[in-house]
């Protein structure tokens, strides 16, 4: 009996493999982004009727520390405190401006999350007085990042801040 002779190929079609299995590997968010500069506070949002609407925000800023130009969502997840429900959640496609190219290596922006619509306390007072209401309750963002099709990752949880407006991003931008 002689032995089969081991076909050449093989050697080049696994390290063929191998090249294509790395290149489709998933992303880590961990290891390709940067976040700092982390704030929360509540946006006033255009009134109607003479009703005043409160909407929770999470800013901040993100760094791709990728080799590579990336595809980057965020989201942020707002929860009342003392309720395991989300209350209200944000979503967004990062990019340098709206339309344009993924976020370049190196590259930083600002990020700012605020749910639309839903997730909003509502007032026919002034913005400010809502949070002595006795109904008012304080809520903690938690802010979510992925790289192209990645899983989502986890970068942060804060509670927001009992104040209007942003403060510390607006003075440090570029």
């Amino acid at each position: 009996m002689t032995p089969h002779p081991r076909p050449r190929g093989r050697p080049v079609l696994s390290a063929a493999c191998a090249l294509v299995l790395a290149a489709c590997a998933a992303s880590d968010p961990q290891a390709e982004l940067a976040v700092s500069d982390l704030e929360t506070y509540w946006a006033v949002d255009p009134s109607a009727g003479g009703t005043q609407y409160l909407a929770p925000v999470v800013r901040f800023r993100l760094q791709n520390k990728a080799a590579r130009a990336r595809s980057i969502q965020a989201t942020a997840t707002f929860r009342r405190k003392g309720e395991a429900a989300a209350w209200s959640s944000a979503w967004q496609q990062v990019s340098p401006r709206p339309g344009s190219r993924p976020l370049a290596p190196g590259q930083t922006m600002v990020v700012t999350l605020k749910p639309e619509g839903e997730g909003r306390y509502s007032s026919t007072g002034a913005a400010e007085s809502m949070f002595a209401h006795k109904d008012f309750k304080d809520v903690t963002a938690e802010v979510f990042l992925r790289v192209g099709s990645s899983a989502w990752a986890k970068f942060a949880t804060s509670d927001v801040s009992r104040r209007l407006g942003s403060h510390r991003l607006e003075a440090a931008a570029p």
